[in-house]
């Protein structure tokens, strides 16, 4: 795996290997093996284009430390917001592929909750010549957790119900593990309720969209656009109900709240 970075632009090769895809089907509980040359599901790219680096260049959350590529906008939370995939092509498995990323945008605002900072970052995954697969992620900087009064969650239509999942330690592992996400609040008990202010473990809000896409790929027949937005954070003694209505997905917690909305097509 080679990465280049120059200013706003990253550029990442890497083999896509059939043992870590098959690693990340069991992790998600799927039955059907995969085999060199085979299609990828969707979303399983996020188990390859690592980037490496010595802990003495992670932040204080397991992530690497800010500046440079992601500018540094002095606000010490991060959180995965949501993002846009425009799938064009099946990537395959074992063969070569690169990314090339590059910063869209990044401000700070300030909301009701205090300064927030909004960086988007665009991907584009190539392979055998061709672009398979357009992404935009969008990531929020928060400042430091205090102890207040939240804002009343937004409450999901339960409508719908498709099915419901739980989460457990050893599976938030093993996705993090895969995904090379060192991110403490999916595994660091301790850190994410004393420092960050969660009541129990974070369950990934990518883990949370790879479901509702595997639900999309199989009702639709193959995903052509995903886009999805994180509203709550799932914690890890809370099932998630996971709903389908004509390509409008959505996950909500046991008391309700919506936790992701998202649209397949």
């Amino acid at each position: 795996m080679m990465t280049q970075t120059q200013d706003d632009m990253q550029t990442q090769e890497d083999v896509l290997d059939v043992a870590r895809a098959d690693a990340l089907r069991v992790t998600l509980d799927l039955q059907e093996p995969i085999l060199d040359g085979d299609p990828l599901p969707p979303f399983f790219h996020y188990a390859y284009f690592w980037q490496p680096i010595l802990a003495a260049d992670l932040g204080r959350d397991g992530h690497p430390k800010v500046g440079g590529f992601i500018p540094d906008m002095g606000l010490p939370r991060r959180m995965w917001a949501g993002g846009r995939l425009e799938f064009l092509t099946p990537l395959i498995a074992g063969r070569p592929a690169q990314k090339r990323s590059t910063v869209l945008k990044s401000e700070r605002k300030t909301g009701r909750s205090g300064p927030l900072g909004f960086v988007t970052i665009s991907h584009e995954i190539w392979q055998d010549g061709q672009c398979a697969l357009r992404e935009e992620q969008d990531l929020v900087y928060r400042e430091e957790a205090k102890q207040s009064t939240p804002s009343a969650p937004k409450m999901a239509d339960t409508d719908h119900s498709v099915e419901t999942r739980e989460f457990s330690t050893t599976q938030l592992f093993r996705y993090s593990a895969l995904t090379f996400n060192g991110h403490k609040i999916h595994y660091d008990r301790e850190y994410a309720s004393e420092v960050e202010g969660y009541n129990g473990l974070v369950v990934h809000g990518p883990l949370l969209a790879q479901y509702l896409m595997l639900m999309g790929n199989q009702r639709l027949n193959g995903l052509s656009y995903f886009d999805f937005r994180g509203t709550s954070a799932l914690l890890d003694h809370e099932p998630a109900t996971f709903h389908w209505d004509g390509g409008r997905c959505w996950v909500s917690a046991p008391d309700g709240r919506l936790c992701m909305q998202a649209q397949a097509r």
